[in-house]
């Protein structure tokens, strides 16, 4: 008797995971992805590896997530991860009156922070404002968005999954209350077919709404863009935040030869159709040249705009909605065979996939434990192999 079938979809960094943490648990998988792995959200995000400090004192169950999947993302995928640190700056007296309470908040939440000396923090990043007023030092990192989940991938498809990109969802297959397929279109032949699945898990992000509407459900996520300002120069090698609560343009991310200066928060309705609003740029680099004077000196190589997969129930300010995420199982719905995963960060993706794991492979009886915390991922190098 075989496995049973799982399609996933979407080749984010949540769909990605979640693929290879069931294919690892034996289960068949097959993910479909409208565009090219990482087309989305995860291919267009901050490329920050989160130590949590950026919401230890707003959101401790983020903080605490992405410090425990950090070090997790550390044993498990090392080729892949910068871990060049970060520092929270205080640039005036309402950053330093945060101290303490950002100091309280990494205690609380397991991430290690220590004050240094301004003239040590210049010395390690020469082109922070001399005017700072404090620095705290924390495990902060980089990722590059496109190898994260291609080495997620790799390893699943090294375990059986099959991959099928350029393949878009068009319509959930369902017998009665149950959902036993999704017909795709295949945008490179223009083929349209219908994949059998025992369980489908919608991983679309920011679009999951989308795909669950499709069987008349919805689901509490809010679509909620942020520009971003990419600099044609690596201006800083740690990640740069400013000591304060999350706002617009207050952190500064290194990415290869390039610095990310990020971003604004809003809501819309469609994914697909964000505008980039010129005053969002031009407060994108002004922030910037308060961390980083020479950002004003620095040619613009790109901007970019894409929405955060926030579940939210409540009407909210969007700074104010926590980046913790959540799984759905719609038989709560009376819908049999579809799950739902989304919200959180790429630093907790993992984690997400576990979660979304545990829901599948209970409702199908299979008793595999999830390993992905210990089994090191395969260079994403090998998933065009």
């Amino acid at each position: 008797m075989s496995a049973p079938h799982v399609v996933v979809i979407g080749a984010g960094s949540t769909g990605s995971a979640t693929a290879h943490d069931l294919a690892l648990r034996g289960l068949r998988v097959t993910v479909v992805e409208r565009g090219e792995v990482a087309s989305g959200t995860s291919g267009r995000n901050h490329c920050l590896l989160h130590s949590g400090g950026r919401y230890c004192v707003t959101d401790q169950d983020s903080a605490r997530e992405c410090i425990a999947e950090a070090r997790i993302l550390d044993r498990i995928m090392p080729d892949i991860l910068e871990r060049n640190g970060g520092l929270f700056v205080a640039l005036n007296e309402s950053d330093l009156a945060f101290k303490d309470r950002f100091m309280e908040g990494c205690e609380a939440c397991g991430i290690s922070a220590r004050e240094i000396p301004i003239q040590t923090a210049l010395k390690m990043e020469p082109f922070l404002n001399p005017a700072a007023l404090a620095a705290v030092e924390v495990p902060d990192g980089v990722f590059e968005p496109f190898h994260f989940c291609l080495a997620f991938l790799a390893t699943a498809k090294a375990n059986g999954a099959v991959v099928r990109t350029y393949t878009e969802v068009m319509e959930l297959v369902t017998e009665g209350r149950t959902v036993t397929g999704v017909g795709v279109r295949d945008h490179r032949s223009g083929v349209s077919s219908t994949i059998g699945a025992d369980m489908v898990v919608n991983a679309a992000g920011p679009w999951a709404g989308k795909i669950a509407a499709m069987a008349a459900l919805a689901v509490p996520i809010t679509p909620t863009p942020g520009v971003m300002v990419t600099m044609d120069s690596r201006l800083n090698n740690m990640v740069l935040n400013r000591l304060n609560r999350p706002s617009d343009g207050d952190i500064i991310v290194p990415q290869r030869a390039t610095s990310i200066i990020g971003t604004t928060s809003w809501v819309v309705e469609d994914p697909d159709l964000i505008p980039i609003p010129v005053e969002h740029v031009a407060q994108m680099l002004a922030s910037g040249r308060e961390l980083v004077p020479a950002v004003g000196q620095v040619r613009v190589r790109a901007t970019v705009a894409v929405a955060r997969p926030l579940v939210t129930r409540a009407q909210a300010d969007s700074r104010d909605v926590s980046r913790t995420f959540e799984c759905f199982d719609h038989s709560a719905d009376g819908l049999e065979g579809l799950v739902t995963i989304s919200g959180g960060k790429t630093t907790s993706s993992r984690a997400m996939a576990q979660r979304a794991a545990d829901v599948v492979c209970a409702k199908l009886a299979i008793t595999a434990p999830c390993t992905t915390q210990t089994t090191p991922l395969a260079s994403y190098r090998s998933f065009y192999q």
